[in-house]
């Protein structure tokens, strides 16, 4: 174990051993630092940044395009679909509706879902695809999250089909995981799904499985 570890080690149980000791003897625990690294670099949604949040999510085998206009983004999500060769998609009620038309092209089934009128879980295992918005991804890590809002559905419905289609505001990426943190921390009780790239994981002679926590497939559509 490098001396790093045992440093951060030691610090970490010597606030909890002080912790302790002041709360049994009646004594006001001291702050906790939040001093987190902030990236003061690159604005949020910036050239740079998006152009880091693609590199990261291809490495995580995930599709990017990025668009400018309202009618690109409609195409992109039809041609991700079609490409997935997707037949049937199920949409979050509070889904922008030029999405749901663009996810209903070329005679796919769209299906709604919400809290209210939740699709059981079986027949959700038939739907080919979800299309969600997204509540901040961050640059840095490739990670997108969503938080439960009617533009992103239930938790369910973006861990069962096989391909999530997301569509990222480009002013929604942060730099770092505090500045997520900070914008999700506005709602901290909405339920949130942290997503880097297709879901996958391996057995312990390394063989890679795809889609055993969620969607195979990612595809990202950032809009600028």
């Amino acid at each position: 174990m490098s001396t790093t570890t045992m440093d951060a080690k030691t610090a970490i149980l010597a606030r909890a051993r002080d912790a302790i000791s002041r709360s049994q003897q009646g004594r006001p625990v001291r702050p906790i630092p939040r001093d987190y690294i902030r990236s003061t670099e690159h604005a949020p949604g910036s050239d740079a940044v998006i152009e880091e949040m693609i590199e990261t999510l291809e490495d995580y085998s995930a599709q990017v395009v990025v668009v400018s206009k309202e009618s690109e983004v409609t195409d992109a999500i039809s041609k991700f679909l079609a490409g997935q060769k997707a037949t049937s998609v199920v949409v979050p009620t509070g889904l922008d509706e030029a999405f749901k038309k663009a996810a209903a092209r070329e005679g796919r089934t769209v299906r709604e879902d919400s809290r209210e009128k939740a699709i059981p879980t079986l027949e959700l295992d038939e739907i080919d695809a979800v299309v969600t918005r997204c509540r901040v991804a961050i640059s840095l890590s490739g990670t997108i999250v969503l938080d439960g809002e009617p533009d992103q559905g239930r938790r369910a419905i973006s861990l069962v089909p096989d391909t999530h289609v997301v569509v990222l505001k480009a002013s929604d990426i942060v730099p770092t995981v505090p500045q997520a943190v900070e914008i999700l921390g506005k709602n901290p009780t909405r339920p949130m799904t942290w997503i880097a790239g297709g879901s996958a994981t391996s057995d312990i002679e390394l063989v890679r499985v795809n889609g055993v926590h969620g969607p195979r497939f990612l595809r990202v559509v950032i809009v600028k």
